[in-house]
Parts: C-alpha cells; structure tokens; sequence
C-alpha cells in the first residue's frame, strides 16, 4: 500500500467568541447567576440549557448554550457540556436551564442529569458548583445547591482492577454480554 493510499486529515479545535452579553461580577450565589442568564433563558418559549464556565475565583469565563429542546424537554450530553469548558480552560461551571411552563420543579431527566454532571466533572476536574432552573418572570429559580440536594461526589478510583465497580448496564449497552438486557441478567 502506497503512502498517498491512506490520508488522514489533520483537524483543530478552535474556541469561537460571539458577542459579549456578560460581565465579570463573580458568580458567587445562584442569585448571581439567574441575574447573568435567567432573563436571556426566561423569554425563551423552549428548554435552553446552557453552561457558565468560570475562573477559580467564579469569575465568568464565558457562557455556552448547549442545547435548544422543545417546549418541555431538551437533549444534553455531558461531552457536549464540557467541550467549551475544556476549551476555555475553566476551574468550574454552572448549570443553567429554563422551564418555559414556570414551573420550577426538577423532572427525572433534571436529576439524572445534574448527577451525571456531577460525577462526570468531579472526573474530569472541572466541578459542577450549581445546577439552576429558571422559568416564568426570573424572579424566582431552583437551585439543586441551595436546596441541599447536589453536594460535590466523593469518587473513589480502583487500585486494583478486581475492585473495580463495572457498571452492568452500560456493559450491555456495548453489546459486550449478549444476555443482559437494560440492567437485567436473562
């Protein structure tokens, strides 16, 4: 096989700025944040989700609106989430996602969510400060951090590969074990 028979193509990531809406008051209260993005999410008539990225001293970095849903849901990856976090070399980040119903209360999804979020960036070492809800006249919100629910996961890595905890589910997922379906042994 020739060299010129196989080419693979070189790529790059580039973070791009759009217009600053932002300021620099450092987000040290979840008041702070729904002040900075609420009133952008609230008038929005569908689910945005978006992230803030900040410096170690919650100095907004930048802000990424990751995902435009539907009325009452929206679609969100943590790889999406933390791609312009990475890229914009952040110490942490905030969750913020708009209810277009008003009603603040957390759906399953909202909290599946923001504990994937939390074990996903407690890994990678970027930590999830808050997740917040919006909705409705921006003055009131739902914060899983002052509601006492969300507290930073205490992840503890395996030494030793026997002790390492597999999730079963996931295993299947991959089509590894054939007789496992959903979690379940068949």
């Amino acid at each position: 096989m020739s060299r010129d028979a196989f080419k693979l193509d070189v790529v790059s990531i580039r973070l791009v700025r759009d217009a600053p809406i932002y300021s620099d008051q450092k987000l040290n209260s979840p008041q702070a944040a729904v002040h900075l993005v609420g009133e952008v999410l609230c008038d929005m008539d569908r689910e945005l989700v978006c992230v803030i990225n900040l410096k170690a001293d919650g100095t907004p970095i930048n802000c990424s609106f990751v995902s435009a849903g539907t009325l009452d849901y929206s679609v969100v990856n943590p790889r999406d989430m933390l791609k312009a976090s990475i890229l914009s070399n952040a110490a942490r980040l905030i969750m913020v996602h708009n209810h277009p119903s008003g009603d603040l209360t957390p759906s399953k999804d909202d909290i599946r969510l923001t504990d994937r979020m939390q074990k996903v960036t407690s890994l990678v070492g970027i930590p999830l400060m808050d997740h917040i809800i919006v909705g409705g006249n921006n003055k009131e919100y739902f914060s899983f951090r002052e509601k006492g629910i969300m507290k930073n996961p205490c992840i503890h890595l395996a030494e030793d590969y026997h002790f390492m905890d597999w999730d079963e589910q996931l295993v299947a997922e991959k089509g590894e074990d054939a007789h496992e379906v959903h979690g379940r042994r068949t």
